[in-house]
C-alpha cells in the first residue's frame, strides 16, 4: 500500500483544504499515516516521516531540511497546496518529485485582478471617496467623464499562469485591448492569446491600468522602479497581486503620495506594512491583506487538485511496481 502523510503547518489549513474528516481525500487510493504534521522534529513525526512515499504540504510547512529528508527514506513525491515549491527544500531536492496547485490557485488571483481593472478603469474607488466626502448629489460626466471599461488599455505584466487566467477573464471585453510584457513569450504565443507583446516601458507608457504577475526572481525584484512609475499616463492605475518585491516600494510610495497615479495592492514589501505607512491613509489607494489567492470556500479546490494530482501518482507507482490498480 502507498502511504502519505499530510504536513500543510496546521490542522485549521488542513480541515479547510480537505474538510474537517479530509473528505475530499476519501476516495484516494492511498493510506494516510498520522496525524497533521506541524513539525518534524518529534519522534512522533520521524516515525510517520519514515513511512511516507508522499508528503502533502502547505504555505506553513517547515522547510524539509536535509535531516528531515534524511528521515524519510522513502519519499518519493511533494504536493504542495500552494504555488512555488522551491524555498521548501533548501538543502536540495535529492531527485524527489514535487508538484504544486499553482494553476488553480491562480484562478482566484485572476479574478480578483479582473475585478480591480473593471472597478479602476470605472474610477470606483474615488467615486466611493467623493460621494463620501460631499455626501450629496456627484455629476458623473463631469467628474468622470474618462472613466469606464470602453477603448481602454490593460498592461499584463509577465504572462504567468495567473497572467494567463486572467488574459482568458478579459477576453469578453472586446474593446479592451490587452498588453503583455514578458521575455519569454513568443509572437506565436502573443497570437493565440489574443495580447500584443510590447516592452515594459511601452506597456507602462501606454496602460490606463497595469497589473502584475511575475514570479519573484533576480531580474523581478524591483522590475517596477521609479524609473518605470514614472512613465505611467497621469490617474493610471498599478495593481499588484505578485510580490511586494517586484516594486520599488520607496519609489511607489513618493508617486503615490504626489497623487498622479493610483494603486490596488494585495502585497506589499514589508507585509503587513508598518502602522506608520502612509498608504493606509493615501485616497488614491487601495489595501487589502493578501487576499487575492485561495482563501475561505476557494481552499477546497486546491485540495481536490492535491486529491488529482496523489491519486494520479498512485496510479502511475501502481504501474511501475506491477500492483493492481483496483
Amino acid at each position: 500500500m502507498i502511504e502519505y502523510a499530510v504536513a500543510v503547518g496546521s490542522n485549521r489549513l488542513a480541515e479547510r483544504l480537505f474538510g474537517s474528516s479530509f473528505e475530499e481525500l476519501a476516495d484516494v487510493p492511498a493510506e494516510r499515516v498520522g496525524g497533521v504534521l506541524t513539525e518534524f522534529d518529534s519522534d512522533v513525526s520521524r516515525r510517520v516521516l519514515e513511512r511516507a512515499d508522499v508528503l502533502v504540504t502547505g504555505w506553513d510547512t517547515p522547510p524539509l531540511t536535509a535531516a528531515t529528508l534524511d528521515a524519510a527514506p522513502r519519499l518519493r513525491q511533494v504536493i504542495h497546496a500552494g504555488g512555488a515549491v522551491e524555498w521548501l527544500f533548501p538543502d536540495g531536492m535529492r531527485g524527489i518529485a514535487a508538484s504544486d496547485t499553482g494553476a488553480v490557485n491562480a484562478v482566484p488571483v485572476a479574478e480578483y485582478a479582473l475585478a480591480m481593472v473593471v472597478l479602476a478603469n470605472k474610477d470606483a474607488f474615488r467615486a466611493r471617496e467623493l460621494y463620501r466626502d460631499r455626501r450629496a448629489f456627484i455629476d458623473r460626466e463631469e467628474e468622470f467623464a474618462a472613466s469606464g471599461n470602453h477603448i481602454r488599455t490593460v498592461g499584463v505584466v509577465s504572462a504567468s499562469r495567473t497572467g494567463r487566467a486572467l488574459i482568458e477573464l478579459l477576453r469578453p471585453f472586446a474593446t479592451l485591448r490587452v498588453l503583455v510584457y514578458d521575455p519569454q513569450l513568443s509572437t506565436r504565443d502573443a497570437r493565440a492569446l489574443g495580447v500584443t507583446s510590447v516592452t515594459l516601458r511601452e506597456l507602462m507608457r501606454v496602460s490606463d491600468v497595469v497589473t502584475l504577475h511575475p514570479p519573484v526572481l533576480p531580474d523581478t525584484i524591483g522590475m517596477i522602479d521609479a524609473e518605470m512609475l514614472a512613465l505611467l499616463p497621469d490617474g493610471a492605475t498599478l495593481i499588484n497581486t505578485a510580490r511586494g518585491e517586484i516594486v520599488d516600494h520607496a519609489a511607489l510610495e513618493r508617486e503615490l503620495r504626489r497623487q498622479r497615479i493610483k494603486a490596488i495592492l494585495d502585497v506589499t514589501d514589508p507585509e503587513p506594512l508598518p502602522a506608520s505607512s502612509p498608504l493606509y491613509d493615501l485616497p488614491n489607494v487601495f489595501l487589502t491583506p493578501h487576499v487575492a489567492g485561495s482563501m475561505g470556500t476557494e481552499l477546497r479546490r486546491m485540495g481536490g487538485e492535491v486529491a488529482s494530482i496523489l491519486t494520479r501518482f498512485v496510479g502511475n507507482e501502481r504501474l511501475a511496481r506491477g500492483m493492481p490498480l483496483g
